[in-house]
């Protein structure tokens, strides 16, 4: 037998393919410029800067520069950009770049005049290789000065030691508030200072799922345990602080413990107090769904307000600061402070300042933030119209309620045989969706109540379809019974009329006519549109109800011998399988409820 490819040992040798030349890092910052005409790129020190015409009106303002390893994109290239950072240097894949290339984007890619604020994470690398660039800018005369980020909390400071508090996601908050002041025209040392003050009221920690694979390195050999979460996490696959087996609540109470808990002397950085306003900073690691990060805030911010009396003034949410692929986030908590730079220029000012930067997602203008946000409209005012809305045409609500009664029992009764088909064709949810909205059709029924008017007595039923079907029949239901409310009401003629099986069989015909607006499904297709067909063609024509039952009959029959041509049963299973002998279960289940109504009328 052949042997069985391993995917993850072919995925190295595209990596290897990939990477060999810089071919991944070089293409991902040059498409940066693509998104952004008004940055440039370096390429052979992989610098992405702003173009010179990029700045606006003013006066001289101070540059920024920051950086790192490649492989935490957006960041930092993609933070270039008006309102946020001047230029962003590159190193390869989780290393950082040389001095020699930071130097060049100091003295050659960025205006000097007001001075350069260097800044980056706080990792080893970064620090010598910055800080040497640094040091060297201003040896050759350029104001300078240099400062490395630390709001990680997830390795305390026992184990951080001298080296302090790594940066992670809430970094880029400082990278956005002080590029935001420096495109206000703030000095070099107001810059300076405002990185400090922003850091030293910011914590931030992660959690991740799984370690990240890094192209060209080959497959992972070191997988994390199904279940195991890493808390604390670090950008660069580095361990935190424990290793957890958690659902979500359990994982964000462990998080917000480390980032709040004063109790907590490895890690109680910052002292946040009842009234302090605080922004909270969400940031995926790259392999995280937004669905899934639309819950990670909802779940932060429901514990700050339960268990800390937190209610962010701002919440960012998003993909800054990556680990490649990680499954997993970081949050971030910052408590703004005064900065005493004037009106304008508070942290949340500047937060909000618009920025032209590809990485920077916060595109809610501090205009909204501000304004009541209380107002809603009334989710009863669409319903109240439509039932205030009425007919001149009547029926018998007893007799309607008996009549439907005895064809949505059989649908119930049916459920088994069309899951049975329904498996072998589809995907097995037919017969069991069928049976959850007839349940829930005679319990609203039921309830009593039941209009006369035929249109609201319609409208009774429509809004329960809606809510307790799902899937296709669950839609082309709704659709039709809309439609079929609609086409009743086309028959008003302004006096009072009592429905009868003429005007019922032109309502039909029109919410047919309405219904093939959206599906091409028609007779002959194996659908539950050779039960429908039938059925009001002859209602229309004949009047009679049983009559037009026992064409909807064998209209659903016919099918057991029909080539699909919609729906799953085109691509499910093999035809010579089913063939003749099982029928599509959307027409079974119709011609079972109208097997059902004809009985009873």
């Amino acid at each position: 037998m052949p042997q069985k490819r391993d995917c993850r040992n072919l995925k190295a040798v595209y990596d290897q393919l990939v990477v060999s030349g810089t071919i991944l890092v070089n293409g991902a910052l040059r498409a940066l410029t693509l998104t952004n005409p008004s940055l440039a790129f370096d390429e052979p020190n992989k610098i992405i800067y702003r173009r010179p015409d990029s700045f606006s009106s003013g006066g001289a303002k101070v540059s920024i520069i920051s950086g790192g390893g490649s492989g935490h994109e957006p960041g930092f290239a993609g933070f270039v950009g008006k309102g946020l950072l001047t230029a962003g240097v590159a190193g390869t894949i989780f290393a950082s770049p040389s001095a020699e290339q930071v130097r060049r984007a100091v003295l050659g890619r960025v205006p000097t005049e007001k001075g350069v604020m260097v800044i980056t994470m706080n990792y080893t690398g970064d620090v010598l290789n910055f800080g040497m660039a640094a040091e060297k800018a201003k040896a050759g005369g350029v104001a300078t000065e240099f400062y490395a980020i630390g709001d990680d909390v997830g390795v305390g400071r026992e184990k951080g030691g001298k080296v302090g508090r790594r940066g992670i996601g809430g970094g880029i908050m400082v990278l956005k508030i002080i590029g935001a002041l420096a495109e206000l025209g703030g000095s070099l040392d107001q810059v300076y200072k405002l990185a400090q003050q922003v850091c030293a009221n910011l914590v931030s920690v992660g959690s991740s799922m799984e370690h990240v694979h890094v192209p060209g390195r080959g497959p992972m050999e070191s997988l994390m345990p199904v279940g195991d979460i890493e808390v604390g996490m670090g950008i660069h696959n580095e361990p935190g602080s424990q290793t957890i087996q958690a659902d979500l609540p359990e994982l964000i109470k462990i998080m917000l413990g480390q980032l709040l808990d004063p109790n907590d002397n490895d890690r109680h950085y910052v002292d946040f107090k009842k009234g302090d306003q605080v922004v909270l900073f969400v940031n995926n690691l790259g392999g995280v769904s937004m669905l899934e990060i639309g819950g990670i805030v909802a779940e932060l911010v429901k514990q700050l307000k339960a268990d800390w009396d937190i209610v962010p003034i701002r919440v960012l949410a998003g993909t800054y600061l990556t680990s490649l692929n990680g499954l997993g986030f970081s949050a971030s908590l910052l408590r703004l402070q005064d900065t005493g730079l004037g009106a304008g220029k508070s942290m949340l000012e500047l937060l909000d300042l618009p920025a032209e930067a590809y990485g920077w997602a916060a595109p809610i203008p501090k205009e909204t933030w501000e304004a009541s946000n209380e107002g809603t409209f009334d989710n009863n005012a669409a319903s109240a119209q439509q039932a205030a809305s009425k007919s001149n045409l009547t029926l018998n609500p007893d007799k309607a309620h008996e009549a439907l009664k005895a064809g949505l029992q059989k649908v119930i009764a049916a459920e088994a045989e069309v899951t049975r088909f329904d498996t072998i064709v589809g995907d097995g949810d037919c017969g069991i969706g069928l049976k959850r909205g007839a349940e829930a059709v005679l319990k609203e029924l039921s309830s009593g109540n039941n209009p006369s008017d035929a249109v609201a007595f319609l409208n009774k039923i429509v809004p329960v379809v809606e809510e307790n079907m799902d899937g296709t029949s669950g839609a082309i239901y709704a659709i039709f019974l809309n439609a079929l409310a609609a086409g009743v009401r086309a028959q008003d003629s302004g006096s009072a009329q009592e429905m009868d099986a003429k005007l019922w069989g032109q309502a039909l015909t029109s919410a047919l006519e309405d219904l093939k607006k959206y599906t091409p499904a028609a007779p002959g297709d194996r659908t539950l549109m050779d039960a429908l067909f039938p059925f009001v063609e002859t209602l229309k024509s004949s009047g009679d109800v049983k009559q037009a039952a026992k064409k909807a009959e064998d209209g659903a029959e016919s099918t057991k011998a029909m080539k699909a041509s919609l729906g799953r049963a085109v691509y499910v299973g093999s035809e010579s399988e089913w063939m003749g002998k099982v029928p599509d279960p959307g027409a079974w289940g119709l011609k079972e409820f109208l097997l059902g109504l004809a009985d009873a009328v």
